[in-house]
């Protein structure tokens, strides 16, 4: 059997914080639980920079805003993880410096030495972050997994269009419970 580490993106305090849901965190936290309990490795994935910013062009839409603060940077605060599902000895810790985990990061060397072929995952937020590995692990021939209630989104149907339309052709689509419950 191949096997699978459950990635767990993007749930750093800021971000969740944006993202007012309070079942989220329980749900996730569940599936962390679950994956500990059965010997899955947990990966988290946040997204940082260097102070200063010069990972990030002025020209990047979503993180160019960033450049032109200058030399101030997020900081701890910036990648803290949500304290609620925060990483326990054991758990890898990956810092990605775009949308998808994989990018700018050593997930894939993380995954590669870990004999992991299997990818579960999780994050905020769906049209962000899940989508943009999913579709990267995918070309990485990863077996892919995403758990839909343990993806967050600000437009929830763009969250059913892409977990019920988009996803399906590229990954297994369950719930927490039902993965939970198989793991």
């Amino acid at each position: 059997m191949t096997k699978q580490a459950l990635l767990v993106m993007d749930v750093q305090q800021v971000v969740v914080d944006r993202y007012p849901d309070p079942g989220y965190l329980p749900r996730l936290g569940t599936a962390i639980d679950a994956a500990r309990t059965a010997g899955v490795p947990v990966i988290y994935a946040v997204v940082g920079f260097r102070p200063g910013y010069p990972e990030v062009s002025t020209r990047n839409k979503m993180f160019g805003a960033l450049a032109l603060r200058g030399p101030a940077a997020g900081g701890d605060d910036a990648t803290r993880i949500h304290p609620d599902v925060a990483p326990e000895p054991g758990d890898v810790v990956v810092t990605k410096r775009r949308v998808s985990a994989f990018a700018g990061s050593d997930l894939d060397l993380v995954l590669r030495a870990g004999d992991i072929g299997h990818l579960v995952l999780t994050g905020v937020a769906t049209s962000g972050v899940v989508l943009s590995t999913l579709r990267q692990a995918a070309d990485l021939d990863f077996g892919l997994t995403v758990l839909s209630d343990g993806c967050l989104d600000a437009d929830p149907e763009v969250h059913r269009v892409l977990t019920e339309k988009v996803f399906p052709q590229q990954a297994d689509v369950t719930t927490v419970a039902a993965w939970a419950a198989a793991t």
